[in-house]
């Protein structure tokens, strides 16, 4: 399987059938993305760069920063970024989580509010019908009826409040009420949780510790966040099941803030940091060239993105000055930022 990050060519069929039920023409968005529709209907997956670029398109012409995720109507575009900007002050999690909940309320459009619920050791992120909108019978069930939205929802918000936190948001389990589906080994990496399937709500469950964390992001790094969207909400890892793989999703893609230690990660993982680096050894890598990899394709996915400066993506990647950055990017791909953005193929250059 291709080492980028990527998600399954199923969910690319599932945006672009979405699309196509709407009455619209997909010919011109699959271009755009370089998606070919050899590509979606094969098993292969797709780049999480590609997916994401096709779904910023869709949203922008379906004029709903909703569309595929659970939210029972439309959110116009912007609603995004006033969501954002109404937490990113916020002292804590929880009080951030509340924050989105009441955006929700107040927004036009959707029928369907996340909201989060504290009981005991653990804390769970769902979602129920907003109060103020009187939602007719159905519509909520309807919202609900397919596993590609649900999870693409909870996968959306997991990455959403490990990036407002700076580290992973360590799960407990996740919650589905679709029935099992046949890619339940795929729900467990994306998740590396345990997942259950045909439940009442669809939820993520995880430590109650985690609500009392501080929000690390601030405005400056949100402007950055939100010209790559919905880049880092999507799926960042690929369905091998290696040890490998598993990390690369604990590591994440938000390099803004420290990366974890190994022997952080190996506590996530349950096991010792010398049982880790042995299984990493018997997969013919280790614990440095994963975190030397994840910056790599970070860094290539950004320099990937014309929107964003040269300091912008350094600030991204946590260096505190451009010029360490681009002695890193040199070190990587032989190149310095401004070589390989100017390379007629840059996009497809390997990593």
């Amino acid at each position: 399987m291709n080492s980028r990050a990527s998600v399954p060519a199923s969910s690319v069929r599932y945006l672009i059938g979405a699309v196509e039920k709407q009455g619209c023409d997909t010919a011109e968005l699959l271009k755009e993305a370089g998606v070919t529709l050899e590509d979606i209907s094969s098993d292969r997956p797709i780049s999480t760069y590609s997916y994401g670029l096709l779904y910023q398109q869709v949203m922008q012409l379906m004029k709903d920063e909703s569309f595929c995720i659970l939210s029972g109507g439309r959110m116009p575009i912007g609603s995004f970024r006033m969501m954002c900007l109404c937490i990113i002050h916020s002292k804590h999690l929880a009080q951030a989580l509340r924050r989105c909940s009441d955006f929700y309320e107040i927004c036009r459009g959707p029928t369907i509010k996340p909201i989060v619920i504290r009981k005991g050791r653990y804390a769970k992120i769902t979602f129920t019908p907003i109060d103020s909108v009187a939602t007719p019978e159905g519509q909520l069930d309807e919202a609900f009826e397919s596993k590609e939205r649900v999870r693409t929802t909870l996968s959306m918000w997991h990455h959403f409040v490990s990036w407002l936190i700076g580290r992973r948001l360590n799960l407990k389990a996740a919650y589905f009420t679709t029935p099992r589906p046949d890619d339940v080994e795929y729900y467990r990496t994306l998740f590396q949780s345990d997942v259950k399937f045909g439940q009442h709500g669809n939820a993520l469950v995880f430590p109650a510790s985690y609500l009392d964390m501080p929000i690390v992001q601030n405005e400056e790094s949100l402007r950055s966040f939100l010209k790559t969207a919905p880049y880092q909400l999507m799926v960042m890892v690929d369905n091998d099941n290696s040890l490998k793989s598993r990390i690369i999703s604990i590591l994440g893609k938000d390099f803004s803030q420290d990366m974890f230690s190994a022997e952080e990660v190996a506590a996530f993982l349950n096991m010792s940091v010398s049982t880790m680096r042995r299984r990493l050894a018997d997969e013919g890598t280790s614990f440095q060239h994963i975190k030397d990899e994840c910056r790599k394709e970070a860094a290539i996915t950004y320099i990937n993105a014309p929107q964003l400066s040269f300091n912008e993506i350094a600030a991204l990647m946590g260096f505190d000055e451009p010029s360490a950055f681009y002695r890193s990017f040199k070190k990587w791909t032989g190149m310095t930022p401004g070589e390989y953005r100017k390379h007629t193929d840059y996009r497809t250059l390997p990593s």
